[in-house]
Formats: structure tokens, C-alpha cells, sequence
């Protein structure tokens, strides 16, 4: 949609497009996430079970953070799903929006697993028992096969969408907390301290928590529409700044819609308004090329004065 006024000497463009089709979901991601989720599912059920028959904090530990992840990965398949609702009257960008939620819940149920599992070790520090080691090599290397699988599933993807990342993420700490796990049973079947048994699961707690707060970080920024990462404002503005036919911008303002698309308005001053088509040309393709589809452009003249630019 194009809309041009004149006034005086005052002339302006605003264009705003906005792209109301359907968001294909890449068939990769929907296979990835499948089977990420059925053989999570099964091994959290496993690893869950063995780990209260064997009295291993180490393994409920880790069934803990695995489980937090196949909740993750439902919930971002779900936000994936609603993404591709086409939009309505009351929601014009759909609900690609739910992605970024997702992200945010994903992170909000790592957090509680956390404090969940640094509870149970600091208990069993008081209350010390007996853990055999066969047992969680055994289960922790399946854990490994499993959790290696579902990497390599999210690795082409993971950096083109936080939600894909953040599971991407998950499932490597996983890998690498289950191998931290066989390595727990080798010494404790080598010394037969079960002190290591808490030990490990702490450590394992602080892996998830900062494996974690990265993502709650920038899902916490995108829910609140800030800046997605990757993008510096000061540099698509100096981007804009060297475009043929531009004097200034002001007004400028970037923010998402979901964990993959940004949006963004800009004021634009221009040299040449009689250049006005060409211009605007060359900065939506400027702009495509950082990452930024969805762009609403106003332009001005150098008489213009904007009751807009104090208002930043």
C-alpha cells in the first residue's frame, strides 16, 4: 500500500506492506522437532526410572533437564503451528508473536527445573545414599546417543530461528551433561564415594543455568520488542545515511514479529523528491539484506518539518 500527500511544500510517502500470507514451516524443522520429542520422551521416561530405583540424583537430575526440554520443544512446535495462521482483523501479523512466547515459557521452565534439582542435591548432601555405578553409565549412555541425535536434527537450522537455537542449544548441554554423567558412574564405581552423585547433579544445574539465561535474555528483549540481536541500530542508520538521495533519518525504530521476521518505520529526509521511487527501492533491498522485511517508510523533504522527529 502507497500513500502520497502534498501540501504546501510538504510531501510525504508512507509505505507499509504488509505481507498477510500464510508462514510455510521449513519441512526440516517440523521433522526435527517430531522426533526430538518422541525419542526425548522416551529416554526422560527411562532415565526417570532408573533414576529411582538406583537412587541417582545424578540421572533424575538430568531426566529433570530433559524433561524441561521436551516440554520446550512441544511448546515451540506449537508456536510454530500458530505462526501459521493467516492474520485476522484483531491480529494483522497473525500470531507469528507466539514463537518469541515460546522462547520465553522454554527458558521460564528451565529456570524452575534448576532450582528444582539444586534442592534435591543440596538435600542429599545431608542425607547421603547409597548410588550404584553401572546403572548411571548405562542410562546416561543412552542419554548421550539420544540427546546426540536430536543436535544433529537442529543443527542446519539453528541459526536462522532463536526457537530452533534455544533447542539446539538444550540438546548439546544435554549431550554433554550425559557424558558428565558416565563419567559420574566410572568414579563412583571406581571409588565408591556417592558424594559425586550431588556433585554432579549441581553441576549439571549450573550448566542448564547458563546454558538458559542467554535465552531468557533475549526473549525477554523481543516480548518487550527491543532490538533483536544481531541488529545494531546505529548501523542500519548509517547504512540508510550512505544511500544516494538521503540528507537524514530520525524517527527510527526496529522490533519483531516473531523469532524469525523484523519490522521497522524510519523517517527519511530526502535530496531529490522527484527521486522518491528509486530511493525507496534501494533501501527496502538495503534493509532485506539486514535481516528486515517489514518496512514502513515515511519521506520528506528538506522543508519539511517533521512534528514526528522530538517525539523519539
Amino acid at each position: 500500500m502507497q500513500f502520497l500527500s502534498k501540501k504546501g511544500n510538504i510531501m510525504s510517502e508512507h509505505e507499509h506492506h504488509h505481507h498477510h500470507h500464510e508462514i510455510s514451516v521449513d519441512a526440516v524443522k517440523g521433522r526435527a522437532f517430531f522426533f526430538g520429542i518422541i525419542l526425548n520422551t522416551l529416554f526422560v521416561i527411562g532415565e526417570f526410572t532408573a533414576g529411582f530405583i538406583f537412587n541417582s540424583m545424578g540421572l533424575l537430575a538430568d531426566a529433570g533437564h530433559n524433561l524441561g526440554d521436551v516440554s520446550g520443544l512441544i511448546i515451540s512446535l506449537i508456536a510454530f503451528l500458530l505462526a501459521r495462521k493467516k492474520y485476522r482483523q484483531n491480529y494483522t501479523y497473525g500470531f507469528r508473536k507466539a514463537t518469541v512466547l515460546a522462547s520465553l515459557l522454554n527458558a521460564a521452565i528451565l529456570l524452575f527445573a534448576v532450582g528444582a534439582i539444586a534442592t534435591e542435591c543440596i538435600r542429599k548432601f545431608f542425607v547421603p545414599e547409597e548410588v550404584g555405578g553401572w546403572p548411571i553409565i548405562i542410562t546416561a549412555g543412552i542419554g548421550v546417543v539420544f540427546n546426540g541425535l536430536t543436535v544433529l536434527f537442529f543443527i542446519k537450522e539453528k541459526e536462522h530461528d532463536l526457537n530452533v537455537k534455544g533447542a539446539y542449544l538444550h540438546m548439546l548441554a544435554d549431550t554433554m551433561v550425559s557424558v558428565g554423567v558416565v563419567l559420574s558412574g566410572i568414579l563412583i564405581l571406581w571409588t565408591g564415594w556417592s558424594i559425586l552423585d550431588p556433585i554432579i547433579g549441581l553441576i549439571i544445574a549450573v550448566v542448564i543455568l547458563f546454558s538458559t539465561w542467554g535465552l531468557l535474555k533475549e526473549s525477554v528483549r523481543l516480548i518487550m520488542d527491543g532490538v533483536p540481536g544481531g541488529i545494531q541500530v546505529e548501523n542500519i542508520k548509517a547504512h540508510l545515511m550512505e544511500a544516494p538521495n538521503v540528507c537524514s533519518v530520525h524517527h527510527l525504530h526496529i522490533w519483531p514479529i516473531s523469532t524469525t521476521e523484523n519490522a521497522m518505520t524510519v523517517h527519511v529526509v530526502l535530496e531529490d523528491m522527484q527521486k522518491l521511487e528509486e530511493t525507496r527501492k534501494n533501501l527496502r533491498a538495503e534493509l532485506a539484506e539486514h535481516g528486515i522485511e517489514h518496512v514502513t517508510i515515511e519521506f520528506e523533504s528538506q522543508r519539511t518539518a517533521c512534528p514526528d522527529e522530538q517525539k523519539d
